[in-house]
């Protein structure tokens, strides 16, 4: 009976490969991370390769683990890490260069020349001038890899998003394709169009034969036997939208914030494309059976990133676990603060070239402290996103959470207290793999709708806003000391 759908969750730190029943129930998963390479300052890279092996064992791993057969398998959905870049030979499947992540700056000085064209960019993609998207990392590979320009223009090169490369790789290169979502966020698409712009490619200098075609979040992706028998991949998302299908925001108004590498919170704007006014993203949110749903969104950049660099690059401790109980043993008079630029800042500063600071050490300051700064500075970064969704009149009274980094319930109450709203934490907490598996679900008919998701979706604990000390406005004032 296939009616089991596999979610494949290609993260920016770790690939996913999770098992779901005809309920939406997880049912088990295999995790997998991969190596992260930093070839210079503010540059950050991944073995697309590697990538591709990870989801090869997670998923040859979930199966034999759950005695599970390509048969009983109604669907793949993939989720993905977006604007993260890939260009590869369509003869030998070779990537050119390493994938640059969406973290990498090495664009900065490009797009700073760029800034002239700003209006015309935000006004056809909803989005900054910035390194984080793809375009600037697809020209940037087309001029520094000998041979990249002249091979893209003969058609031997292809470009994707994750999901693109995975897709391609999956089904034995029969298919270059990609959602709606992810092509949202390589500044090549026009999103009140639906299409890629012609314009924008001329601009970066980006030849349209390597883009993949376009398709709605539910559609036919292609089939893949990895498993054995063919199955079909039926839904296809970027992270954050995906997370805010598994959220199930699917009413104007509700909003999600995913707490994983970084932090993302998307506000679902219905059919209405809402331009910010105030430095946030435009941005596709889904679109299922001809209905498109936009959305609007804050980025921050270092999240639990900036958890793992606590963990893995000073050894303040050994499991990020352990982050609660540091933080409510620190001390109540501790002043330190942390702006964690890791890779620069994004919404709503936008600043490319702004590095990390401590503020406001002393000599007693110890792991304990500097590891509740690093909470709170990710509370303070959402409190910056939601304080411009006001401005830009998309205000709400509730926040769905979810990601890695809300297991932790001190770093949840912190963020009711400073934001000022009920937090809901959904039983589920990975939902970026539910989202995609929801919209594998509709696809195969497991599911009937988007509507009737709701009915899965549980939420765990709900956490309401009580008085606390708000350093918001020193947070702010160390954020100017750190913009450039």
């Amino acid at each position: 009976m296939n009616d089991k759908i596999i979610s494949i969750d290609q993260g920016t730190s770790s690939t996913r490969s999770v098992l779901y029943d005809k309920n939406g129930q997880f049912i088990d998963a295999v995790q997998e991370e991969f190596e992260q390479i930093f070839p210079d300052d503010g540059w950050v890279e991944h073995n697309p390769e590697k990538i591709w092996n990870s989801v090869l064992n997670t998923l040859s791993a979930l199966v034999k683990n759950n005695n599970v057969e390509s048969s009983d398998i109604a669907s793949i959905g993939i989720t993905n890490q977006r604007e993260t870049t890939v260009i590869w030979n369509k003869k030998t499947g070779i990537p050119i260069y390493n994938a640059i992540v969406w973290q990498d700056r090495r664009t900065a000085n490009y797009c700073e020349r760029l800034r002239s064209q700003e209006g015309l960019i935000h006004k056809k993609t909803g989005l900054a001038v910035d390194p984080y998207f793809s375009a600037t990392k697809i020209r940037w590979l087309l001029e520094n890899i000998d041979g990249a320009r002249e091979e893209a223009k003969k058609g031997d090169l292809l470009f994707g998003t994750i999901d693109t490369f995975l897709i391609w790789k999956l089904t034995e290169g029969k298919s270059h394709k990609t959602d709606i979502t992810n092509a949202s966020r390589t500044m090549l698409f026009n999103i009140e169009e639906e299409k890629w712009d012609h314009e924008l490619l001329d601009l970066f200098e980006i030849p349209s034969n390597i883009l993949p075609e376009v398709c709605e979040n539910v559609s036919d992706f292609g089939s893949t036997k990895i498993l054995g028998g063919p199955i079909n991949i039926g839904g296809v998302a970027g992270d954050q939208q995906a997370a805010l299908i598994g959220q199930c925001c699917f009413s104007v108004g509700e909003v999600k914030s995913t707490y994983g590498t970084g932090c993302f919170m998307i506000v679902n704007t219905g059919e209405e494309a809402i331009y910010s006014k105030n430095k946030l993203l435009t941005t596709i949110g889904y679109k299922i059976n001809g209905k498109i749903n936009y959305a609007l969104e804050g980025s921050i950049f270092v999240a639990g990133s900036a958890i793992q660099w606590l963990r893995d690059g000073l050894g303040m401790f050994e499991d990020s676990s352990e982050t609660e109980a540091l933080s409510m043993k620190a001390s109540q008079k501790s002043k330190v603060l942390v702006v964690p630029a890791l890779t620069g800042l994004g919404a709503p500063y936008w600043d490319a070239e702004a590095r990390g600071a401590i503020f406001g050490l002393t000599r007693d300051t110890g792991k304990e402290e500097i590891t509740k700064a690093t909470l709170e500075s990710v509370v303070f970064q959402s409190k910056d996103l939601l304080e411009a969704m006001k401005k830009d009149k998309a205000s709400f009274q509730k926040l769905m959470i979810d990601g890695g980094m809300v297991a932790n319930d001190w770093f949840c109450q912190k963020l009711s207290n400073i934001l000022e709203v009920d937090v809901a934490r959904p039983k589920i907490i990975e939902t970026t793999a539910l989202g995609a598996a929801f919209l594998a679900g509709v696809s195969a008919g497991v599911f009937e709708d988007l509507d009737s998701l709701r009915e899965i979706k549980e939420v765990d604990k709900t956490f309401s806003p009580i008085e606390d000390e708000n350093r918001y406005l020193e947070w702010k004032e160390a954020v100017e000391k750190v913009l450039t």
